[in-house]
């Protein structure tokens, strides 16, 4: 579900040729004529349109959906996607100006630790270290804690940029990879525009269920994505017993890729990690930087097998060549300053609190709300346009759980971090009321 203005049908596709077409196509996504689930002309009619082809047309789409642009979605035919791979812009709703947002996923940036770059720095010249050793150092340092092993350690721009490089090291166009349903929106768009097909798999306040990744790896997928803590859009994360259970099941599949993303490392402090690196062959253990310290920090440290990590590394090389060091010795600094840290301990706590206050307020109200750890709450309603459309009325902004999920029922994610503790009460006031109105009385 997203809410957005009627779609401009009047807009003209052109073209003769399957890649000129999908190019008209793409242009309308990307100007915005052609709308996020906005069904696109059936294969003959679009055909008799443009006087060419059926087969011309159905390879035009195929183009598109190899693109990650738009979807078949059986008798609704093919359509744009949610969130278009070809497209510049970020989808969504527009929001109202007095609108709470409590959307974007974004950490407090009352809590982030200011960002220091010292006068006369020197700058990394070509043919210079990769990763700069003592950030190596504090790197392998951290991993080792967590009981990750940390012998080949890469960087990258981010968590979406780690997982993007570390799927193509190992998997090609058509392979399948096991993902959470509900789980993170952005890797739902990546796999299809990488020619990948996601197979979601359920999950609980433990994180991935057992029965759910054994049927999953039953139907061959060659990767699987987990979240260790703080999962978006849960606040899942994966407890001991839980760890235990999946290492088995992939251990006797030793050949599929392993992705463990991190990215709640130090805004969980309280939730120990659980990992699932080495069950598998070939594995990396994400570590992204952005909740805690900034998302403009484009950098995600990682932890990998030797053949994962020198892929990832040499194709980094013949690309961006490297994350800049100016970044790298500010993420050093940041993690080896003990008031920074101090400062990050205390962004936990109180993402604790907002969290913990929300989910109790809710609960005296009768509604049912689920996050053991991060930033985000996941509530299961009984229709997600009515209570997204009721919230924003009453001068909330949610997401719709359909960003999130495949096959899991009907929900919506609150993002804490711009939730001040004076705000709880107000807004579950607001989530009883609109439940009450469609009539539900709060239960799902």
């Amino acid at each position: 579900m997203v809410v957005q203005s009627t779609p401009r049908a009047a807009y003209k596709i052109s073209g003769r040729g399957a890649s000129q077409i999908a190019a008209s196509i793409e242009a309308g996504i990307a100007d915005g004529h052609l709308a996020p689930g906005q069904a696109l002309p059936p294969i003959r009619d679009l055909a008799g349109e443009l006087a060419v082809n059926p087969n011309t047309v159905s390879a035009a789409y195929r183009l598109l959906r190899d693109r990650g642009a738009v979807e078949t979605a059986g008798r609704r035919g093919t359509r744009v996607r949610e969130q278009p791979a070809t497209t510049p812009r970020n989808l969504g709703f527009p929001l109202p100006a007095d609108a709470r947002d409590l959307v974007n996923g974004n950490p407090d940036p009352r809590l982030l630790p200011e960002l220091v770059f010292p006068r006369g720095i020197s700058q990394r010249l070509y043919k210079g270290e990769v990763i700069l050793p003592e950030l190596l150092a504090a790197a392998r340092a951290r991993f080792a804690a967590d009981g990750v092993p940390a012998e080949h350690v890469v960087l990258a721009f981010g968590a979406g940029d780690a997982i993007d490089r570390v799927l193509s090291a190992h998997l090609r166009a058509g392979d399948s990879v096991a993902v959470e349903d509900p789980g993170w929106g952005a890797v739902y768009h990546l796999l299809p525009a990488m020619g990948l097909t996601a197979v979601p798999v359920p999950i609980d306040a433990e994180g991935m269920t057992p029965d759910g990744l054994a049927a999953a790896l039953k139907r061959g997928v060659r990767g699987v994505i987990v979240t260790s803590r703080a999962q978006n859009p849960t606040g899942a994360a994966v407890t001991a017993d839980r760890a235990a259970a999946l290492r088995a099941l992939l251990a006797e599949h030793p050949g599929v890729l392993l992705i463990e993303d991190d990215h709640g490392a130090d805004i969980t402090p309280h939730f120990a990690l659980n990992t699932l690196t080495g069950a598998t062959a070939h594995w990396a253990h994400i570590r992204s930087i952005s909740k805690a310290y900034g998302p403009d920090l484009r950098c995600a440290i990682t932890a990998a097998d030797g053949t994962t990590a020198s892929r990832v590394a040499g194709r980094l090389r013949l690309g961006a060549g490297w994350v800049s060091q100016l970044i790298q010795a500010q993420v050093h600094r940041l993690w080896t300053d003990e008031q920074v840290q101090a400062r990050i301990l205390d962004a936990a706590r109180s993402y604790t609190e907002r969290r913990e206050l929300l989910i109790a307020a809710l609960a005296t109200r009768g509604i049912h709300a689920e996050g053991v750890s991060g930033i985000n709450v996941w509530i299961p309603v009984p229709e997600e346009a009515v209570v997204v459309s009721g919230l924003l009325a009453a001068g909330w902004a949610v997401a719709p759980g359909t960003w999130f999920r495949v096959d899991t029922p009907p929900g919506v994610r609150i993002t804490i971090s711009n939730l001040d503790p004076q705000d709880v009460e107000p807004l579950a006031d607001a989530f009883a009321a609109v439940l009450n109105t469609t009539g539900s009385g709060g239960a799902v």
